[in-house]
This record gives structure tokens, sequence and C-alpha cells, in this order.
């Protein structure tokens, strides 16, 4: 899958991932797409949540050896 921007929050805790996705959305334009990698067991709960409440759309989500791709679309 194509993505404008990347984020690396593996290692972060609840709620640093979410906080940072949404600081790296603001500088995207509408329609761009975020590619988030997060190992954080919350995050499979939060960043769908995040989406939702935000209006950003969740794309993808796939696991890889225990680490959480998502593919975030900004509203």
């Amino acid at each position: 899958m194509t993505y404008d921007a990347e984020l690396d929050a593996t290692g972060l805790l609840c709620p640093l991932p979410v906080l940072k996705a949404r600081k790296r959305l603001q500088a995207l334009q509408s329609g761009q797409v975020l590619k988030m990698r997060a190992d954080d067991p919350a995050a499979v709960v939060d960043v769908p949540h995040f989406c939702a409440e935000q209006g950003h759309e969740l794309l993808k989500q796939v696991d890889e050896s225990g680490t959480q791709v998502y593919f975030l679309q900004k509203a």
C-alpha cells in the first residue's frame, strides 16, 4: 500500500502512539496516508478509536510479528 508519511511508534506506550499520530497527521493534507508502526498492546483499541473520533479512515491494520502496522488516511 502506498503512503505519504511514516511514523515508528514502537517502544512507546499509551497514549504516546496516538498523540504522535495526531501530530504527524496535522502536517499532512486531507486524503494523504500515514503508515504507523506500534507495538503497544493498547494500540489495537486506541488507534481505531482515535480514527473514529477524529474522522480519519483506518485503511488497513496488519500484524507483523507482534508489531501492528496501521495505514491512516487523513480526513
